[in-house]
């Protein structure tokens, strides 16, 4: 196995504060990463494969209608930096991409909503919400041997929304 990518994640917004959808949320976004990179882990080894997990915008800021999704996708870029530092020396990269606004299904509310989309806008110095592609291309980067030397790095691709 030359590359693996765990994207899986739900968001469940305000239910989130709810103990039990909190673990449920926890579960699927970061034990999964941990649970299918664990089991891939012994081919990505005889392989000298990479690893990109997905965190977030959200692996840095607070959430205030989605707590267990930004605790979430931030364990999911300590993971990755966990991962990194074990598993690096087994020749097996890990990095993460946190991808900010994205164009897809998930953010059509926030896209919708004028008033919310107005101020997400002004703070992306790009201008734009990203489109998927986009945050492919980025993984595909780290999978490759082109980014043979990078490792441990989570990289935002969110058009400096984390830098405004």
């Amino acid at each position: 196995m030359h590359g693996l990518v765990t994207c899986a994640g739900i968001i469940r917004y305000d239910e989130e504060w709810s103990p039990d959808v909190f673990e449920k949320v926890m579960s699927v976004n970061v034990t999964g990463a941990l649970v299918v990179g664990r089991a891939a882990l012994p081919a990505l080894e005889r392989a000298g494969g990479a690893v990109v997990n997905i965190a977030s915008m959200w692996s840095w800021f607070g959430n205030p209608v989605a707590p267990a999704y930004g605790a979430s996708k931030g364990a999911v870029a300590a993971l990755t930096r966990s991962q990194a530092v074990s598993w690096g020396a087994r020749g097996v990269r890990v990095n993460a991409v946190a991808p900010g606004w994205v164009k897809t299904r998930i953010s059509e509310g926030a896209r919708s909503d004028i008033s919310r989309k107005s101020k997400i806008d002004v703070r992306i110095p790009l201008g734009r919400w990203a489109e998927t592609k986009e945050i492919a291309h980025v993984v595909a980067f780290l999978l490759s041997a082109e980014a043979g030397y990078v490792h441990g790095a989570i990289v935002p691709v969110d058009g400096g929304y984390h830098a405004a």
